[in-house]
């Protein structure tokens, strides 16, 4: 099936269309195309490499949110309403959308930030209900994150937690950046959001306030990364991120769980459903691969060396 027409919108359309003589798997792409091309291609080559050929024996459908809640929500409802075999979606708010939309076709979460605090699952072990997948253990990182900024500036006094204020399910990360902040004899200070409107007023009132930028991950952040990196990059904050596609938009430093890894194995969830697992019998998995990647281009540009020790721990060194 043709990437092109599976992009189309609105998915009305295509219900007009005879039923495919295979399985189809609904696709939500939590941003916008060209920013999830690394994570669909991942996800589609492991499907293959599983047996699974799109237009042979497989039909996708891809579609996207362009970080937009209500937006996953309604591609979840169509994709219910033509009895999809399997949907595909990523992000703690879009998972939620689309267990609203159906409590009957199967879920594969490719990767939600914290799926039991959340309500995405009733337990890692036991998911219960229609919906599992993959874990980013967000949470559990981020700590980790702050230390890296403060090793990337050791005169680190204050950071500013860019977040979407829109967006609850942000809440668990931006508490315990807080709290961890604070563990580290680090002031913080809240930077919100709402809209794509807020984020140059949002980092413009940093100037003097902050000495880095750790962003919270969100879908409207995502969509919004070469923006926030730019004004970042002028306003001369770095910024601290949880993937790796934060850094090719122009972010400064990542640590976290390898995203498109995760998305890999959604493809092995998706395959096991089709050959008759349910949901409620696959438990919920976490990462096995977290890599810490830096743009020395973007640093060097704001005028920050990086150590030769950090440099030396990096899974990746963009110059």
């Amino acid at each position: 099936m043709g990437l092109g027409a599976a992009a189309s919108w609105p998915l009305a359309a295509r219900a007009q269309q005879p039923a495919a003589r295979f399985p189809t798997v609904g696709f939500i792409g939590p941003s916008t195309a060209s920013a999830d091309v690394t994570r669909r291609n991942a996800f589609a080559k492991r499907l293959r490499e599983l047996g699974w050929v799109d237009g042979r024996n497989l039909a996708i459908e891809y579609h996207w949110a362009d970080g937009v809640v209500l937006r996953a929500g309604e591609i979840a409802a169509e994709y219910a309403q033509r009895k999809v075999d399997v949907i595909v979606v990523s992000g703690d708010a879009q998972v939620l959308a689309a267990k609203r939309a159906t409590a009957a076709i199967p879920i594969v979460i490719a990767a939600a930030a914290d799926p039991v605090g959340n309500g995405l699952v009733e337990s890692l072990a036991r998911p219960g209900g229609n919906a599992t997948g993959l874990s980013r253990q967000l949470t559990d990182s981020t700590g980790k994150r702050l230390e890296v900024l403060r090793e990337f500036l050791p005169d680190l006094r204050r950071v500013a937690i860019l977040f979407n204020a829109a967006n609850p399910l942000t809440a668990p990360e931006l508490n315990v950046a807080q709290a961890a902040g604070a563990s580290l004899g680090l002031d913080t200070v809240n930077c919100e959001i709402r809209s794509a409107e807020d984020v140059a007023p949002a980092i413009e009132a940093l100037k003097g306030r902050a000495d880095a930028l750790y962003v919270c991950i969100d879908p409207l952040v995502n969509t919004n990364g070469v923006r926030i990196s730019s004004l970042a990059l002028a306003a001369r904050l770095p910024t601290m991120h949880s993937s790796r596609d934060n850094i090719d938009a122009g972010g400064t430093i990542s640590f976290g769980p390898d995203v498109t890894d995760l998305f890999r194995r959604a493809a092995e969830f998706v395959d096991k459903i089709l050959r008759g697992a349910r949901p409620t019998d696959l438990p919920v998995e976490q990462p096995t691969k977290f890599e810490l990647v830096i743009n020395l281009r973007s640093a060097k540009a704001m005028g920050f060396e990086v150590s030769l020790a950090l440099l030396s721990r990096a899974d990746e060194v963009v110059e």
